[in-house]
């Protein structure tokens, strides 16, 4: 580490991007892990698509990197030429299409785009069925993964599908952009849904299922320590930059683990959004044969089996509508009812469910009676449905071997101090915050800087020795109250049997 001390003499600097749905966010930071200026710009998705499709124009990703990138170096004000190294978070499972001369053929089609549920079922039948395609490649096809939507092009646009020629993930398509070189990391690439994760390479089989010839149009693949190459000279002098080292990258959920210190077994991410996700490393392939935790590899080296519900803070916004009030309101509304709302149970299945698979199911209140119909109960009801939804899926991940010895929240909901004691009582695991709130940019730094140290410096630094210094903690950690277990844990039990009883035939 004496190298890492050196370099914050030197005043080096890291730039981590992360291209999201929504829009673009831009970090600067020192080699101390410090954060000097922020960026943001929107992105705007394509509208007056046929329902289940959400599309975006890759150029407007560029548009919106170079905006916010130019607002963080104005924060930051840092000597550009001493910005040394850049890595990119994006969003994943997203198709981007290149014909020969790399220009983007149509649209991206996003990770939230389902319009190829048929296309999803053909290739699992294809190859067997899920457990068969779980078992050859050792990870599910979702109807969200990459595998579906290049099937989706064929079927759909064949007059583009024979102009593809290079089949790149959003995030790729950002290094490509800055760097001329198309290529894929393991982590982003193991959410496509055509990589053999034990192997760590395209599995032909069912590459071959969408067409034989599509081997020679996928990118090839590598550790995510290997950088991407060097930064354009058009794009540094724009910048005022000198020679940037581009790392790998990777999807957003590998980057937040990586910004999140989550690079080594027993931390657990957490991620408390629109949708959940809780996810953890492993320095073996984790599999879950009926395919509901997604078996990813890491973006630090290993793997990332991850658990992704639908409904969590969708849940709250809709009830600060209903109750019309703010989150502080809310969350003050809820803490006046007990732990465990005597027994009123909230399922949280508002847009159906991805775990359990429920795609059909509804939101349901379920033991209201005159003590319970009121507001601050439901509230609370509320909180725990979602955190209750989030516990199944968390225990088949223990079941599968992964031991947590501590939750690393993040995300909107993050912010509720109440939401993180529940989870703490439900997961009876302590429960942090973390000071940098922007996982994934943070961890597409980190990265960058990790690769910079191997490559450029010829210095094998550990990922975990950078997490360990740069990821800092906010002082309070959230214990579980073990009074609370014996009622959660029956809570649990009977949320899993009421949406079995449900809707599970």
């Amino acid at each position: 580490m004496g190298d890492i001390i050196l370099l914050k003499t030197n005043k080096m600097y890291a730039i981590g991007i992360d291209s999201g749905t929504q829009g673009t966010k831009v970090l600067i930071i020192n080699f101390s892990g410090d954060v000097l200026g922020k960026g943001y710009a929107p992105h705007v998705s394509i509208e007056g698509l046929n329902p289940g499709e959400s599309e975006q124009a890759p150029q407007v990703w560029l548009v919106a990197l170079e905006k916010a990138l130019a607002d963080a170096l104005k924060e930051a004000r840092v000597d550009a030429k001493k910005v040394v190294c850049l890595g990119i978070s994006g969003q994943q499972h997203g198709f981007v299409p290149l014909d020969k001369k790399g220009h983007p053929i149509r649209p991206a089609k996003l990770w939230n785009d389902t319009s190829s549920v048929k296309e999803s079922e053909f290739l699992l039948n294809k190859m067997g069925g899920q457990k068969q395609y779980i078992s050859k490649l050792g990870i599910n096809l979702a109807v969200g993964y990459t595998a579906s939507k290049i099937l989706w092009l064929k079927r759909h646009e064949p007059e583009n599908y024979d102009r593809l020629s290079t089949v790149l993930l959003p995030h790729n398509y950002l290094n490509y952009a800055l760097t001329g070189e198309k290529h894929m990391e393991y982590g982003d690439a193991s959410g496509t849904g055509l990589m053999d994760i034990r192997n760590l390479r395209w599995h032909r089989e069912a590459v071959s299922a969408i067409d034989p010839d599509l081997y020679q149009h996928l990118p090839p693949l590598s550790h995510p320590s290997v950088p991407i190459g060097q930064i354009k000279k058009e794009f540094a002098l724009r910048f005022g930059f000198d020679d940037i080292l581009v790392s790998s990258g990777g999807g957003d959920n590998m980057m937040g683990a990586i910004g999140t210190g989550n690079v080594f077994p027993g931390v657990v991410t957490l991620s408390l959004g629109t949708s959940g996700t809780i996810y953890s490393f492993s320095d073996t392939p984790v599999f879950d044969s009926e395919g509901e935790i997604a078996a990813f590899c890491s973006s630090s080296g290993g793997w990332l089996p991850l658990l992704c519900t639908m409904n969590v803070t969708n849940t709250t916004e809709h009830l600060k509508t209903l109750l019309n009030k703010t989150n502080e309101e809310l969350e003050a509304c809820a803490s006046t009812a007990p732990a465990g709302a005597k027994g009123l149970l909230f399922l949280p299945f508002l847009d159906g469910e991805r775990v359990p698979a429920l795609p059909s199911a509804n939101g349901v209140f379920f033991g209201l009676n005159k003590d319970t119909f009121n507001s601050s109960y439901m509230a609370r009801a509320v909180l725990e449905g979602t955190i209750l939804n989030l516990g199944y899926g968390f225990a088949r991940m223990k079941s599968l071997g992964i031991k947590p010895e501590e939750i690393r929240a993040t995300g909107g909901g993050a912010g509720s101090r109440l939401w993180l004691q529940i989870v703490a009582n439900i997961m009876q695991i302590p429960v942090m915050r973390l000071q940098e709130k922007e996982a994934a940019a943070f961890g597409a730094a980190i990265q960058s800087i990790w690769s910079y140290f191997i490559h450029t410096r010829g210095e094998p630094v550990p990922i975990k020795d950078l997490t360990d210094s740069m990821v800092k903690k906010e002082q309070e950690i959230v214990e579980p109250e073990t009074k609370t277990f014996p009622q959660y844990e029956h809570l649990q039990e009977r949320f899993n049997a009421l949406w079995r009883k449900l809707w599970v035939l």
